[in-house]
């Protein structure tokens, strides 16, 4: 295990604000890298300061009581979002079982065009660009695409993603409904500190119409 490990296992389990939380990370690592420079072995920090479970609940008994409402009203927002975000889910992965798949070479899109889409949304996303992203969505992705909604989703995955390192096979497939047609995306970007699995999709405009990050 390392520091960074130990730490993150923390601080996501500590039951308050995202402010505090990234407070208590800093001063976390902070107190393992001094014992460490003083000859320290990681493992009897690991000791010394307890398991993880013991951690969490130490802090979670000492915080202030703001502290636990500010979880309460982010808790509850992550389940509102969580629930806005269901609807494009279920209506991006619906599409993967629906009969009516085509290839990619049968439909309007170029597969260099959707790759190239792809990208961009994700730049977007990660440079917290919402306003650009809602210039090229459909409407009702328009009301959800804010750093609001995903800065909690983004906390489920990990605190700290770090700087992204690589994009990995842009996936594709091509639905055809009721003179529609989209295509569905998936791709698996590596960051510093985590490996995100996007799925985008976009219509026939190449309109963005769907997101899905896990």
């Amino acid at each position: 295990m390392t520091a960074e490990k130990y730490v993150n296992g923390i601080v996501r389990k500590i039951k308050c604000s995202k402010k505090k939380r990234i407070e208590i990370k800093q001063q976390l690592l902070s107190d393992i890298s001094a014992a460490l420079e003083n000859g320290e072995a990681f493992e009897e920090i690991l000791k010394r300061m307890g398991n993880v479970e013991e951690v969490v609940k130490e802090f979670n008994q000492n915080l202030p009581e703001e502290e636990g409402k500010t979880y309460q009203k982010r808790k509850k927002r992550i389940i509102f979002f969580g629930v806005l975000f269901a609807i494009f889910i279920i209506a991006t992965i619906g599409y993967w079982f629906l009969p009516r798949t085509a290839l990619l070479e049968d439909s309007v899109f170029q597969k260099k065009v959707v790759e190239e889409q792809v990208k961009a949304v994700i730049e977007k996303l990660n440079n917290n660009q919402f306003e650009e992203l809602k210039e090229d969505a459909i409407e009702e992705m328009q009301e959800v695409l804010t750093q609001d909604t995903f800065d909690p989703i983004r906390e489920q995955i990990g605190l700290d993603w770090g700087e992204m390192q690589s994009i990995g096979t842009i996936y594709m497939t091509v639905i055809k409904q009721q003179r529609q047609q989209f295509v569905i995306t998936q791709v698996v970007v590596v960051y510093k500190n985590v490996s995100v699995t996007y799925t985008i999709t976009f219509d026939k405009e190449m309109n963005l119409a769907g997101i899905y990050v896990k």
